[in-house]
């Protein structure tokens, strides 16, 4: 088993939160210790005088133990836009998110890290998500919104995460479309082009059920 995971998606609102709160229920269905860790998040809001995070929180709240919120989320934006405009003043060091990673890994088996936006997304002026990923030192879940577009989406997002050197564990399909035109055929076609296994189809939730998302997954 490995120490963790990063989880990365295809695009922002792909679903990379629900797949980690699932994959966090699974691994404590499996009797592991689990802790999240939601590094840079936009889109923040006041709470306590603190800025916090609502995907940030869903994490918090599904750990295993609890986990202190400046641990899991060093960088709190309150801008809704990425990360490198929103924290302008305030720009993500990655040796601080090592640092913070380095103690989370401690506290429990399983620590997956979600990441923001997509594989390319930039984190501050020179630096973006797929260098967080390799300072993790994590394989790497793709999660696949699938929506119209997804094929193209999947492939190259797959094609940037081998190019970065990075092992991909897997791919998590999300049904992000209650009406989508042959949905089935559409994920057929990325298990065939990914050479990663598929770890599971989430099915379309207006409201989320962890549990029976949960109960979708195969690692």
């Amino acid at each position: 088993m490995e120490k963790g995971y990063f989880i990365t998606g295809t695009d922002t609102n792909a679903g990379k939160t629900w797949a980690t709160i699932a994959l966090m229920r699974y691994f404590k269905q499996q009797g592991k210790t689990v802790v999240g860790m939601k590094p840079v998040a936009a889109g923040c809001f006041n709470q306590d005088g603190r800025l916090k995070n609502e995907d940030a929180l869903l994490i918090q709240e599904n750990a295993s133990l609890h986990i202190d919120y400046d641990l899991l989320n060093p960088y709190a934006y309150q801008l809704p836009v990425s990360p490198h405009i929103a924290g302008i003043h305030n720009p993500v060091n990655l040796a601080i998110l090592v640092e913070r990673f380095t103690v989370l890994k401690e506290m429990a088996e399983i620590v997956l890290v979600e990441g923001a936006g997509g594989w390319y997304a930039p984190l501050n002026d020179h630096e973006d998500i797929s260098d967080l990923a390799k300072s993790l030192a994590l394989p790497v879940i793709l999660v696949v919104a699938i929506k119209l577009g997804c094929i193209n989406h999947a492939k190259l997002t797959y094609w940037a995460i081998q190019q970065s050197g990075i092992p991909c564990a897997g791919w998590i399909a999300v049904c992000a479309a209650p009406d989508m035109l042959k949905q089935d055929e559409n994920i057929r076609t990325i298990k065939t082009a990914l050479d990663v296994p598929l770890l599971g189809v989430l099915p379309y939730q207006a409201t989320a059920n962890f549990d029976l998302l949960a109960s979708w997954l195969v690692l």
